[in-house]
């Protein structure tokens, strides 16, 4: 009965991809540190400037709040929105406390255009929005990667049942990889509640040269790499990925200035 036991599971062990086992060495997931609320927006026809226009103007309403100026970029290619929109709120209980409520709804009051009409507008000028909230890093350091970028590359990702950790793990490591070859990492956010997505991670570059630029890492420095972020070598950091998805988008665009 052992020795049968045994050839099964061997068996079992042949059929299932040894690069699906990341590495004991694969980097610990780091706790979030703050709340945003991502916005992507689809312009209706048309009217992609008159969006563009619309938070423009309304970026002083939440300087006089007290909030955070919305991080944004511009798709030109990839999913079906035209605009991302990254509002920081820190966490839920300081964005909607009693104080922060009254002074929004003072500025909003004090500007030349309504709640009301602006979101009147905005029905007017989006064909399609969908709002995600998510963990993320530091505000500061986000802000930096934006205040430095004119170039951005999105991955989002919509995890198999039971998978969402592991992807976040997975998304890790392939930061450690990318650092490994001299590649920029990327920003991580997962989901807290909205929308079906369950991780982005969005990559911010000067233009679209840094994106690309690198050269090819000789297959000794991607494989050193690979092992040093927990991968068994580079050919299995996608194939890996994709045993932990139901879906994922690429989207890429350029900052709004």
């Amino acid at each position: 009965m052992k020795q049968k036991f045994a050839g099964s599971l061997f068996v079992c062990l042949l059929a299932f991809p040894f690069w699906a086992w990341p590495s004991l060495q694969a980097p610990a997931t780091p706790e979030p540190h703050d709340l945003y609320k991502t916005t992507f927006i689809q312009a209706a026809p048309g009217k992609l400037l008159d969006l563009i226009k619309l938070y423009q103007d309304r970026l002083p309403v939440y300087d006089a709040s007290g909030d955070e100026r919305p991080l944004w970029w511009r798709h030109t290619q990839g999913d079906k929105w035209d605009l991302m929109l990254l509002f920081p709120m820190s966490s839920y209980s300081e964005y909607f406390s009693a104080e922060r409520v009254a002074r929004r709804k003072k500025a909003s009051d004090s500007s030349p255009l309504s709640q009301e009409e602006f979101t009147r507008k905005l029905g007017e000028f989006a064909a399609w929005q969908e709002d995600l909230f998510v963990e993320g890093p530091h505000l500061k350091t986000v802000k930096k990667a934006f205040n430095e970028a004119a170039y951005y590359h999105i991955e989002i990702f919509v995890a198999l049942p039971g998978k969402h950790a592991e992807l976040r793990r997975e998304r890790e490591m392939e930061n450690a990889y990318q650092k490994g070859i001299g590649r920029p990492e990327t920003l991580i956010f997962t989901r807290d509640q909205g929308a079906a997505w369950d991780i982005f991670t969005l990559g911010c570059y000067q233009d679209i040269k840094h994106w690309a630029e690198g050269g090819e890492p000789s297959k000794e420095k991607r494989k050193a790499a690979a092992r040093a972020a927990g991968f068994t070598d580079s050919d299995s950091i996608g194939p890996y990925m994709r045993t932990l998805i139901f879906m994922h988008r690429d989207t890429m665009g350029v900052a709004i200035k």
